[in-house]
């Protein structure tokens, strides 16, 4: 895989996991307080996706330094 398929893969999978990480915290506030234990594991997965946002966005600033180092 090439550093450009990479980055592709990357950005595709960023923009993925931001979607589905607003769809996970607009449903917590549309839950309410009915179930305070769903909304604990709901917030608790919505942080763990966000870390892996943050993971993937700084593999992507690594993939675009690599990708301006070869010149391309």
């Amino acid at each position: 895989m090439t550093t450009k398929d990479e980055l592709r893969q990357v950005e595709e999978d960023l923009d993925r996991l931001r979607a589905e990480n607003r769809d996970l915290r607009d449903q917590v506030s549309d839950i309410g307080a009915t179930d305070q234990v769903e909304i604990s594991a709901m917030i608790s997965q919505a942080d763990e996706q966000e870390e892996l946002i943050a993971q993937l966005e700084r593999r992507r600033d690594t993939l675009r330094q690599r990708l301006q180092a070869e010149g391309t």
